[in-house]
């Protein structure tokens, strides 16, 4: 299988959490992929998730719930480690679904509220940091 050739960074959707044209980070040096979650709440086996962020406009606030999920140790550059929830759904890149693992994290004072890491990437993807939104651009309008 050819890989495509993937930017540093791009607008990407997630149609089953109804957030669109979100800006997220090509990661190399991260093994998982994180998405910015404002509030989780955990009842019952059920987890409420509300993806919202001043600084990200097309973070809709919609409260979305997930019966599955799962947890994670994540390892940041500092070495911290951090237990995560951990979702299943499904990410658009140059018109393709697929399937995708992210956990949940505050990502409020970064620049991108998605991170996309290796564990994604692998067999799919090459990055070049030479460009950004690749797969954008090629998006059915």
């Amino acid at each position: 299988m050819q890989k495509k050739v993937i930017g540093r960074t791009d607008k990407i959707d997630f149609p089953k959490l109804n957030l669109f044209k979100i800006d997220a980070k090509i990661d190399t040096g991260a093994y998982t992929s994180a998405i910015h979650c404002s509030k989780i709440k955990e009842d019952n086996g059920i987890l409420k998730c509300t993806f919202y962020s001043v600084g990200h406009p097309n973070f809709n606030g919609k409260e979305i719930v997930f019966e599955n999920y799962t947890f994670t140790d994540v390892k940041s550059s500092n070495g911290f480690v951090e237990n995560r929830y951990k979702i299943k759904t499904e990410v658009i890149f140059f018109n393709k679904t697929y399937k995708i693992n992210l956990t949940l994290s505050t990502r409020a004072e970064m620049r991108f509220p998605v991170l996309i890491g290796r564990q994604f990437l692998k067999k799919k993807f090459m990055v070049d940091v030479d460009l950004i939104d690749l797969s954008y651009s090629k998006t059915v309008k």
